[in-house]
This record gives structure tokens, C-alpha cells and sequence, in this order.
């Protein structure tokens, strides 16, 4: 395993991510799958209305069809693959289920919070159920920067559970603004397929390589002014795939390093409405963060690459604790 091999399945995603995404957007202008823009969001965002969400289906399956292919061809289908495919793809099916009654109904909400939770909580303790008493490290995590492991014991399922949950919502926060989810998660998923290879992770790296180069496809479409969003179809897939590819390897704790940007985006909504009921007041212009750059007179585009220069600056400092 070595980055020239990361390099081709880059390649080879980014130009089916790129087929997959201008194949869809015709088909889901013609089922009028257009996005529903919050009321209560940037008035510049109005003019997005009815650009076709549910892109995620592109990401998803370029993700896939690359990832399957490159295992394929070494014949060795396992455990790993099995449980970062279902998590990818079961995170996918629940954002598609979110998305289809926000477009079924015509309207910003789709399925109840409530619900989300419930859903995304069942598979989450699925997949660190099956990584406690099914694989070698079992119960033991590793923590960066010290270099040490410590064994959570029971503490164990519920850690990797919140991880899952908190890392498919928070990457759903970030999808924002044109081009921003997808171009951090080409970054981060670039930054775990590094840190697989240098680890010997076979799968994670092939996925996480895969996941990059689906982003980047995407991003071509998916760029200021955007012709599709990803819709929570993506965003939770990404999240979802993201941090089981990270626990499979035992970099759980890198998430928050790395995806330093999913966590602002995310904290900046919980002191939002914490700030709101205990005082009355916003800390924020407005929440997810990159609206209240916005609101502070920066601009999409630059609000967009100020993220992803973040998010590469993240990265440079995970592999250092690498």
C-alpha cells in the first residue's frame, strides 16, 4: 500500500463521481427534487430554491463502485469492508428518507429530530457493538498525541456510538454553503487514507481514497453557484462512513483533530441555542458558523475557502500526532 495507489483510486472515483453527478442532475431535475431553502437562513440563499438536492446518491455510489472494484480485484472482502460499507450506506438511507419528505412535503423538515436520532443511535451502537466483541482491538482506544492506549471497558459502546451520531450531524451542519462539506471532506477523508496507508489499514484506506476522489467529483457540480447539493443523503453518509473508516483503524480520536471544522460548525449551533434559552441573546450572528461569516460581510466563496484552508491546517496537525 503506498500514495501512488491512494493517487489512482483518487483518479479513478473523481472521474466516476464526475460521470455518476452529471447523470443525475438531469434526473432529479425532471422528478423536480429541488432544495428547500430555510426561511429563516441568509436572505442570499433564496435564489438557490429548486437547485436538485439528493446529490449524495452520486457520492454514495461512485464511493462504492470504486470501493467494491479495488477489493474485487484483490479478492479479499471481509469484516472491514462489510461493516464501513453498511455504516456508509445505511447513514445514505436514512439522509435519503430525510431528504424525500422534505421534497414530498415542499418544505425545510423532513423527518422529525426525534426520529433522526432514534435511527442514527440504533445503527451507531450496531457498528460499536460489533467493534467491541468482534474485532482485535476490541474495547481499547488509541490516544493521539501521548501515543498510549486506554481500554473504555463498558464506556466503550456508548463513546463510539456519540462519535458516529455526533460526526454524521455535525458533517450535515457543515453542508451549507456551495462546495463546503464536499471540499472538507476531500480534505479529511485524504487525511484518513494517508494515515490508513502509513498504518497498513487496507480497507480504510481504499475507502477513505475513494470517498475523496467522489467528493472532488462531486465538487465540480457541487461548486459556487452549486447546480446540485449533496441533501442529507450526503451529508450523513459522509459523517457516517467517515468515523467508522476512522474507528476501524483506531484513530477515533483523531476525528475531532482532523474534522476540526465539523466540530466548530456543530458547537457554534449548541452555544447558539444554549446562549438563547439561559439569556435571551445570540452569540452568534447566526448559526452554523459559516453563516455568521456571512452575516459579518465575507463572502460565500471566501467563507467557503477560508474553511478549507482550516480543515488542511487540521489535517497537517493530525498527522503530526500521527
Amino acid at each position: 500500500m503506498g500514495y501512488v495507489q491512494i493517487g489512482f483510486v483518487i483518479i479513478m472515483a473523481f472521474l466516476v463521481g464526475v460521470t455518476f453527478t452529471s447523470l443525475l442532475i438531469p434526473i432529479l431535475q425532471n422528478k423536480h427534487a429541488g432544495q428547500n431553502i430555510r426561511e429563516d437562513g441568509p436572505q442570499s440563499h433564496m435564489k438557490k430554491a429548486g437547485t436538485p438536492s439528493m446529490g449524495g446518491l452520486a457520492i454514495i455510489g461512485a464511493t462504492m463502485f470504486i470501493f467494491i472494484f479495488t477489493v474485487w480485484t484483490r479478492h479479499s472482502f471481509g469484516s472491514e469492508f462489510a461493516v464501513i460499507s453498511i455504516a456508509f450506506i445505511l447513514f445514505g438511507a436514512l439522509g435519503f428518507l430525510d431528504d424525500y419528505e422534505k421534497i414530498a412535503k415542499h418544505q425545510n423538515l423532513g423527518l422529525r429530530a426525534w426520529q433522526k436520532l432514534v435511527l442514527q443511535i440504533i445503527i451507531s451502537v450496531g457498528i460499536a457493538w460489533y467493534m467491541a466483541n468482534y474485532t482485535i482491538t476490541g474495547t481499547v482506544v488509541y490516544i493521539p498525541f501521548i501515543g498510549e492506549y486506554i481500554d473504555f471497558g463498558i464506556w466503550y459502546i456508548p463513546f463510539i456510538a456519540f462519535v458516529i451520531v455526533a460526526m454524521s450531524n455535525s458533517v450535515n451542519l457543515t453542508d451549507g454553503l456551495d462546495g463546503l462539506a464536499s471540499g472538507v471532506t476531500s480534505i479529511v477523508s485524504l487525511f484518513f487514507a494517508v494515515a490508513a496507508s502509513a498504518f497498513m489499514f487496507e480497507m480504510p484506506m481504499l475507502f477513505c481514497s475513494a470517498l475523496c476522489g467522489a467528493c472532488l467529483g462531486f465538487l465540480v457540480f457541487n461548486k459556487n453557484p452549486a447546480k446540485i447539493f449533496m441533501g442529507d443523503t450526503g451529508s450523513m453518509a459522509l459523517g457516517g462512513g467517515l468515523a467508522t473508516a476512522a474507528i476501524v483503524m483506531n484513530m477515533t480520536l483523531l476525528l475531532p483533530v482532523a474534522g476540526l471544522v465539523y466540530v466548530a460548525e456543530a458547537l457554534s449551533v449548541i452555544i447558539q441555542v444554549a446562549s438563547f434559552k439561559m439569556t435571551g441573546k445570540r452569540v452568534f450572528k447566526m448559526a452554523p458558523l459559516h453563516h455568521h461569516f456571512e452575516l459579518c460581510g465575507l463572502g460565500e466563496k471566501t467563507v467557503v475557502a477560508l474553511f478549507w484552508m482550516a480543515a488542511l491546517a487540521c489535517c497537517v496537525v493530525g498527522l503530526a500526532a500521527l
